[in-house]
């Protein structure tokens, strides 16, 4: 017994403040879990990573499609460079996304990502890609942000991907705090500025 010493009603709660404590615990897991398997798996639409593409390219083409959106609040104006590809599976392909940012501050953003159909997640793979790190844009400035990727031809294995004609890769930007030494250089100026009033 859990509780040897507590006796009805407080063994009760004593077990279910054990369980609740057990489950909150588990919510904190589950997220960073989720997130592995999904890398892992290629599960809900996570494209794969790579560090090159393999030897074999196959001569089936497939479209690519490139979305972009931000989420509410996000100032950033981001776009893909070009809405879609072919490519033939196996092929690396390069692709690129613009974000501007047409505010009077820096702001950072982190894109998260997804791959659709989802049966194709596993088998979208990228090499390289913005979307691995934070971005920060200086007040008015436009980039162009590259993402290397392939399509694996183990997705011709996949009898439920392999018939898979376009595979839509689309990309959200969150704005995230600024770095530290990034707000590090933004407090002097609103000294300055108020200084001058």
């Amino acid at each position: 017994m859990i509780f040897p010493r507590l006796q009805g009603k407080n063994r009760t709660a004593a077990q279910l403040v054990l369980v609740a404590l057990t489950m909150l615990g588990l919510s904190f897991a589950a997220v960073p879990f989720y997130d592995w398997f999904c890398r892992v798996t290629g599960y809900g639409g996570t494209p794969a990573v790579a560090a090159a593409a393999p030897d074999v390219i196959l001569d089936r083409t497939v479209k690519v499609r490139f979305d972009a959106s931000v989420e509410q609040g996000m100032p950033w104006v981001f776009k893909p460079v070009v809405r879609s590809m072919d490519i033939r599976i196996g092929e690396t392909g390069l692709a690129f996304y613009e974000a501007h940012n047409p505010t009077d501050r820096p702001i950072a953003g982190t894109a998260s990502f997804n791959v659709f159909p989802d049966t194709t997640g596993g088998y979208f793979t990228k090499i390289a890609c913005f979307c691995f790190t934070e971005q920060v844009l200086q007040p008015g400035e436009t980039v162009q942000m590259p993402v290397t990727f392939f399509v694996d031809p183990a997705m011709m294995d996949d009898p439920d991907a392999r018939f898979v004609r376009e595979i839509t890769l689309s990309y959200t930007f969150h704005e995230t705090p600024l770095p530290e030494d990034q707000a590090a250089l933004q407090q002097p100026a609103a000294a300055d500025a108020t200084a001058v009033n």
